[in-house]
């Protein structure tokens, strides 16, 4: 199993409880196909570096997670789906990667 990122913008017209929900189903459909997370995080409303869908502005998650291939697939064909998602981005992480993740983390955590 690989390690991988992804990051994703979600609507600004959403309620709070809207976000939690699509975060979840996310989370759901990556559990179902297999895979194990290791992290999350909701960076909230961001400004947007140029409009999307007419919006400015965007909810802003992250989600770290162990997963064989054909889940992230599966995830990405869930996020592509989902009106409420305006972007996402998937990446693999590196041995690097994972180093410099686990510092943010822990620097996050102690500043917490």
């Amino acid at each position: 199993m690989n390690n991988y990122e992804t990051v994703f913008i979600l609507t600004p017209v959403l309620s709070e409880k809207q976000t939690k929900e699509a975060v979840e189903k996310f989370k759901k459909s990556l559990k179902s196909n297999g895979a194990k997370l290791n992290h999350e995080e909701s960076w909230g409303l961001k400004k947007l570096a140029y409009p999307i869908q007419k919006k400015s502005t965007g909810f802003y998650f992250l989600l770290e997670f162990q997963a064989e291939g054909n889940a992230i697939n599966k995830l990405e064909v869930e996020l592509k789906r989902d009106e409420r998602v305006m972007r996402f981005l998937t990446m693999k992480m590196d041995k690097d990667h994972m180093e410099y993740a686990e510092k943010r983390r822990n620097k996050l955590s102690k500043s917490a």
